[in-house]
């Protein structure tokens, strides 16, 4: 239930991911930039925004459409492959023998909670497996954006079940105490763990957890780290080094983050952004990200989630409640306190989850375009920031209808980050020029 673990526990997001190994040559800003359009000065921006579209070839516009309307797909399939595991597990009375097996080797509640979650964390894994190889592994090297070979990719896979194997059961010994000492609240009370459960391992997870999957090295070249470091004391990031990690052994992707606390804190790029980007396009990136720790986005997000998660497990609740009353007997289900119980939970939380897909991306949508702009007035480069945007094209539909960006983007379209620079370059540099 990958999907749904995804949001009850940010361990499992690394079930997914793909990362890795050694070390990397440090990489200078010098590839060639791309063409831009030809725009006269006081052009409006609706033309200037076509303009930038149209440098795209249909080949390629084309292919990066088609795998991301491929995603869509794959957002039914995960719930359905969850849907149909959780009613396996159930019916078939596995769910209730490994909690049986749980109470046989443990009397204390926490330890039985422990077994079950190890056991059932497992058996999902291997259930999702041949969906999370399509996803992850065939189908990202079938659109160019994998260079990972499979048994690189494999035991990436393996690193992030151990984390979850981990943190799962973890959250669960909380969350099932909570289910035992308020069988009537627990909604909201689990609400609340969950979200800052996730806040912790949000802050976490890139100065603690990452670093298990790729080699982060300090950026040594001053021509792009000043230049990164100027960007962060303008903001009162408190940091004096800037790291780049080696992700280019596994993906094409750029990407980049500032995150951590209490004297954590940290820059780090991807060896894909050095490589494929110049440096006023890495400035770019750089100040949106900025833009996330500076915007406090982490504590935004979380408090979305808490809104999310107290609607999904009020529905939980009830449906759980129904569920009990019609199937929990037949699937040897002893009430919310029994781990047995956890695929019936999932179940219920899981078809919430995939129904509130409009809602989880806007929250996170608004907040990308908040950094976006903060991107844009740190570092001053909406023609780089246009760049970007076709860049992150090659896996973002560039220019999706109304109804498909709210359903479907978890960020601002290409199309919609191209005009909000266009906006800001005529507000701001009126002659067309840079400053």
């Amino acid at each position: 239930m990958k999907s749904v673990l995804a949001l009850l526990l940010a361990f499992s997001l690394l079930l997914g991911s793909s990362l890795p190994l050694g070390a990397q040559e440090q990489a200078s800003p010098s590839p060639t930039a791309a063409p831009a359009p030809s725009i006269a000065p006081g052009t409006d921006p609706a033309t200037a925004t076509r303009a930038w579209l149209d440098t795209v070839p249909p080949d390629k516009r084309a292919k990066s459409d088609a795998y991301f309307e491929g995603g869509y797909w794959l957002i039914l399939w995960n719930y359905l492959l969850n849907a149909a595991i959780a009613i396996f597990l159930l019916s078939s009375g596995i769910s209730a023998r490994l909690r049986d097996w749980a109470e046989r080797h443990t009397r204390f509640k926490a330890m039985q909670v422990v077994h079950y979650a190890i056991a059932f964390l497992v058996l999902n894994a291997v259930l999702t497996f041949p969906l999370s190889v399509y996803e992850g592994f065939y189908r990202e090297h079938q659109y160019g954006l994998a260079t990972q070979t499979f048994g690189g990719w494999f035991g990436d896979q393996l690193k992030g079940l151990g984390f979850a194997l981990i943190g799962l059961p973890l959250l669960l010994i909380v969350v099932y105490s909570v289910f035992r000492k308020a069988p009537r609240t627990w909604w909201i009370w689990t609400a609340a763990v969950v979200t800052l459960f996730g806040l912790l391992v949000s802050f976490i997870l890139p100065v603690f957890i990452l670093p298990a999957f790729n080699k982060y090295t300090p950026l040594e070249d001053p021509a792009i780290r000043e230049p990164i470091l100027t960007l962060a004391r303008a903001n009162q990031i408190p940091v004096d080094k800037v790291f780049f990690f080696d992700a280019s052994r596994q993906t094409t992707r750029v990407s980049a983050n500032v995150a951590g606390f209490l004297g954590t804190t940290r820059i780090a790029l991807n060896d894909n952004l050095l490589k494929q980007c110049t440096l006023p396009e890495i400035r770019h990136v750089m100040g949106h990200e900025m833009g996330h720790y500076v915007l406090n986005h982490g504590v935004k997000l979380a408090t979305y989630s808490a809104i999310i998660f107290l609607f999904g497990f009020g529905l939980t609740n009830l449906g759980f409640n129904v569920l009990l009353g019609k199937r929990g007997e037949a699937w040897r289900v002893r009430g919310i306190g029994d781990p047995a119980g956890l695929p019936m939970v999932l179940l219920i939380f899981a078809t919430f989850n995939f129904l509130a897909t409009p809602i989880h991306n806007t929250a996170t949508r608004v907040t990308e375009a908040e950094a976006d702009i903060f991107g844009l007035n740190t570092a001053r480069e909406p023609d780089a920031a246009a760049k970007v945007a076709l860049k992150l094209g090659t896996y973002r539909k560039l220019d999706p209808s109304p109804l498909e960006e709210f359903i479907f983007f978890d960020h601002p379209s290409g199309r919609a980050r191209i005009r909000a620079a266009m906006d800001w370059k005529t507000a701001h540099l009126p002659c067309g020029g840079a400053e």
